[in-house]
């Protein structure tokens, strides 16, 4: 009997549990079921375009095709193998192998180009599938690689502009989803789900395409010129930060991202290869950080007339050196500059009048200004992997150290850091964020946003960015910057020539920064030269590059 009972309260509680399953939770198990029997394709979203200031496209899309197999469809095996192998151009034995992979759906290949897709699809093979995809395509190879930056497999933004902005690029996927029966197989006559892709929005930038490539061109001439370790040039509005070129030599080919651009590289270990990929994909102008030299003169003049510390017939005695506690600290000119207001002193580009005035305005004001200036940060410009200044602590700062920060030295910043600091010394004393991105479209061309960065706030009075518009002026007309005069143009400059650690090395770093015209600057132009060989001095080989270029843009520019 009491077997009996047992027996009966097993069976009613498994009745109840099937009554439970096919009436309270029938809902649930039925879309397991219908999952069961769904298979879902992705159709990716064509990406936003990369455009220039001026409408050409530097960054746009390739209709390329995915060619897979769902082995439950397939009846002919050998002959998809055969004829898979031919047209894609693989072993036969890596296609069998994924054709007779017992799975839901295997991919064959990605990036077939569009022509072989089709002529695959017009074979009608049984259990094969051609679904169109897209590739980044970038019209220009090596315009501005570093600057644009490059996608992966999956169209997902790695570098550059296109992972900065990728939320605006990358669009919405969308799905083709197919009822199959217990074998995989699609059932006729049982409509397709499709969902339809929306395509990313399209970035304009302030780059100019014309400019960028005439000044990627004579970054190019100069490295080879002067067998440089690497070249970077920097054009931008001054007014608003815009950047219009933005060159780091030497560039890659963004349509093989992963292909390196030095010899011998056939040699590396995995380990190596991606060591020396992530080195090819750096943007100096922003990533790396260097002294900057005699440039950074024009930061010091601006902070010692803005403190009133200094004027502009203020005179100085420079022996060929300055005394600075037990340490002397020489000046370039080995004889020394002798008798000269600091208005000659920046013409002439002499530390001990630099050490002098830094000495004046005193650690404390120094670090003010620094700080007042943008120095301590990042610029803010939108580009990924911005470099931060490298200082000093205020606390470890002496005289020794401050004389030589006073010139340029003992601290490290980046060359974009500079030109945006420089812009707005010379401006009329506004801080302004360098960037690329101006506005996003939506497909139809449409604005949907503006992503200018306005001015920021005065960071020197207007008197004094006056002053030093003058100041920067007279260099390039009388001194160390003449290499950079261009005949019936007013252009400001300084020039610099610094040396890399550890001095042991003998390693130089030649720059020069440049704006016209002097009286409203509406264009800087920066040039660093790693390394060169011969003669390394700044204004003999980098001021005549921005000189170069000025002349040739000033007119595309409009600038009389």
């Amino acid at each position: 009997m009491i077997v009996f009972l047992a027996a009966l309260l097993m069976i009613l509680g498994l009745i109840g549990r099937m009554v439970y399953l096919m009436v309270f939770d029938a809902e649930y198990y039925q879309k397991k079921a219908e999952d069961l029997h769904e298979r879902e394709r992705k159709i990716k979203a064509a990406r936003g375009e990369i455009i220039d200031t001026n409408g050409t496209v530097l960054a746009t899309n390739r209709t390329v095709c995915t060619i897979s197999v769902i082995h439950s469809q397939i009846k002919e095996p050998e002959v998809v193998i055969k004829k898979l192998s031919k047209c894609l151009g693989m072993e036969e034995a890596e296609v069998r192998k994924r054709v007779e992979k017992v799975s839901s759906m295997e991919r064959i290949k990605t990036n077939v180009d569009k022509e072989t897709g089709d002529k695959i699809r017009e074979m009608e093979l049984a259990g094969v599938k051609v679904d169109e995809d897209f590739k980044r395509y970038y019209p220009y190879n090596e315009l501005a690689s570093k600057v644009i930056g490059f996608t992966g497999g999956d169209n997902q933004g790695i570098i550059g502009l296109e992972v900065r902005y990728e939320n605006y690029l990358k669009g919405s996927n969308g799905r083709i989803l197919t009822t199959t029966d217990a074998r995989g197989i699609e059932l006729e006559g049982v409509a397709e789900d499709r969902v339809e892709p929306v395509p990313g929005n399209d970035l304009v930038i302030s780059l100019d395409y014309n400019i960028q490539m005439y000044a990627q061109q004579m970054a190019e001439k100069v490295m080879e010129e002067k067998q440089a370790e690497k070249v970077a040039i920097l054009l931008m509005n001054p007014k608003n930060g815009e950047i219009l070129a933005m060159v780091n030599v030497p560039e890659f080919n963004l349509n093989e991202p992963f292909v390196l651009n030095t010899e011998g590289s056939e040699n590396l270990t995995p380990e190596e290869k991606q060591d020396a990929l992530n080195q090819m994909w750096r943007n100096g102008c922003i990533n790396d950080t260097y002294e900057p030299g005699s440039t950074f003169k024009i930061i010091t003049s601006s902070a010692c007339l803005e403190e009133g510390v200094v004027k502009l017939d203020d005179r100085f005695h420079c022996p060929g050196y300055k005394m600075v506690e037990d340490r002397k600290i020489r000046c370039h000119k080995v004889g020394g500059h002798g008798s000269e207001t600091f208005v000659q002193g920046i013409q002439n580009s002499c530390n001990p009048v630099f050490i002098e005035i830094g000495l004046r305005l005193g650690t404390d004001d120094f670090y003010k200004y620094f700080e007042q200036f943008g120095l301590m940060g990042e610029t803010g410009v939108d580009l990924p992997g911005e470099a931060s200044t490298i200082m000093h602590k205020k606390e470890n700062v002496g005289q020794v150290e401050l004389a030589t920060m006073s010139f340029g030295q003992s601290f490290q910043v980046t060359p974009v850091q500079m030109a945006a600091t420089v812009s707005s010394l010379i401006n009329g004393g506004y801080r302004v964020t360098p960037h690329f991105g101006v506005q996003v479209l939506d497909a139809k061309g449409k604005k949907i946003e503006t992503l200018h960065e306005g001015r920021g706030k005065r960071i020197v009075s207007e008197e004094t960015s006056k002053t030093m518009q003058k100041l920067l002026e007279s260099v390039v007309s009388e001194g160390s910057g003449k290499n950079a005069y261009v005949e019936g143009y007013s252009i400001g400059g300084k020039t610099a020539t610094s040396q890399t650690l550890p001095r042991s090395a003998n390693k130089y770093i030649s720059s020069f920064i440049g704006f016209a015209p002097a009286q409203d600057p509406q264009i800087l132009g920066m040039c660093v030269i790693y390394d060169p060989q011969g003669i390394y001095y700044g204004g003999t080989i980098a001021a005549p590059v921005i000189g170069d270029i000025f002349e040739n843009i000033f007119p595309y520019l409009g600038i009389e």
